[in-house]
């Protein structure tokens, strides 16, 4: 019986749906525990790019059963439109993809909260994706929220009325102008909990229960990433739920000392979507060749992702904070070409040095502080062997590993699954 975490420990968008497809092989269930559907994983293989959204990135293997934990929140729509997406694959999604009774649902009238609230903030806005995810979390822990296993009851449409008059009342607090036809927008959201009525809810705490008993390999995966923690990220530029490993017990029903190994997967260099303070963020062109190299776009969003130099005081708290164990590097091939890499060791905090991630990182109280390292020119993208890497990229390894103190395991020269370098 192993039960195993994989995390991304920047501000998300680290790469963690080609991990989790190049890892699956080795575990009997992949499960979701946290976020919803504005955290996109990409996987690539056979020459075809998915876009997960929801479901687990482990539903491309024909022996993992794939589960949606009780600290996702699901939006029927999307959701829908995500299996369709998934048809033409032939999966037998069926029997692969089961979704917990605790997990909670996004209403329309959650996205068009979202919208409202961020309208109102003006310059202040926080950068939402308008999906729906905060006012759903607000609603999970205000205790007002409508979760899977009430489309079991014979008064789901009466809950979901009260609680969608409610949030009418609030958006015409907001006192914004937003467009919206409601009568619409339900007839899609219940023809889609029709759909999803044919997949299999779970006691998912239970479920869980019985296949560490049964000796079942599981492999948690989380969305977004450690810096956009609601508890320890970049508040309140974060995400409304626990991206860190605590979030794989809250979100799953698993107990801490059954947690075994914790994979964290970080860039090379960091990106960072939205709003939010950046320390290391580059403003020059070879932010922009980052940008443009490393096709540095949201998969769900298509927002443009900011860019900057490894950061190492923010990725040491990352892995601190989640207990990492083993470390894989993404989208090293991204920095091939740069004359000189720069990473970030400590922050100047208020005109002293320190090492640690302090409370408040925003720019007029945080300078990096920088290390320089010889760039590569090679093309890494064909190479399938650590002797193979250049001596520059193996320093920069060996660097990292050095300060952080957690081996780098996987390195990452391109999209595909099969651009993998185990160490």
């Amino acid at each position: 019986m192993t039960v195993d975490l994989l995390l991304g420990l920047q501000w998300g968008d680290e790469g963690k749906g080609k991990i989790v497809d190049v890892l699956t092989s080795n575990y009997d269930i992949i499960a979701r525990f946290q976020g919803g559907p504005n955290a996109g994983h990409t996987l690539e293989f056979d020459g075809i790019k998915h876009v997960l959204r929801t479901i687990p990135s482990g539903i491309f293997h024909k022996d993992s059963v794939n589960i949606i934990g009780n600290g996702v929140v699901i939006d029927p729509v999307v959701f829908q439109k995500e299996i369709e997406g998934l048809e033409k694959f032939n999966l037998d999604i069926k029997s692969k993809l089961i979704i917990s009774r605790k997990a909670h649902l996004i209403l329309p009238t959650h996205r068009l909260l979202d919208a409202a609230s961020e309208a109102s903030k003006g310059k202040a806005k926080i950068g939402s994706t308008l999906k729906g995810i905060g006012p759903t979390y607000m609603d999970k822990t205000g205790r007002n929220g409508l979760r899977v296993g009430d489309i079991e009851l014979e008064d789901f449409k009466e809950r979901y009325r009260a609680l969608a008059d409610k949030h009418e009342a609030m958006i015409a607090f907001y006192d914004v102008a937003i467009q919206y036809n409601l009568a619409e927008l339900e007839k899609e959201f219940f023809e889609a909990i029709e759909e999803l009525k044919k997949l299999d809810f779970i006691d998912s705490e239970e479920y869980m229960h019985q296949a560490q008993k049964a000796g079942k390999s599981i492999l948690c995966e989380g969305a977004q990433g450690s810096l956009l923690d609601v508890d320890f990220g970049t508040y309140p530029f974060v995400t409304s739920s626990n991206t860190t490993a605590a979030g794989a017990c809250t979100g799953l029903g698993i107990a801490p000392n059954k947690i075994k190994e914790v994979y964290g997967i970080f860039k090379a260099y960091v990106t960072r979507v939205g709003s939010g303070p950046f320390p290391t963020e580059l403003f020059d062109e070879v932010g922009a060749t980052m940008a443009r190299v490393g096709n540095e776009f949201g998969s769900v969003t298509g927002r443009q992702r900011r860019c900057g130099w490894l950061d190492l005081v923010a990725l040491k708290y990352a892995v601190q904070v989640n207990g990492v164990t083993q470390l894989m590097m993404m989208k090293g091939d991204v920095l091939s070409g740069f004359e000189t890499l720069k990473v970030c060791t400590e922050y100047n905090y208020k005109g002293q040095n320190i090492s640690h991630f302090p409370y408040n990182i925003e720019p007029e109280n945080v300078t990096p502080v920088y290390k320089e390292f010889k760039g590569w020119k090679a093309d890494l993208t064909g190479l399938t062997t650590f002797d193979e890497l250049p001596v520059e990229l193996k320093e920069y390894i060996e660097f990292i590993e050095k300060e952080i103190e957690v081996p780098i395991k996987i390195v990452s020269v391109g999209p595909d699954r099969k651009q993998t370098i185990t160490k």
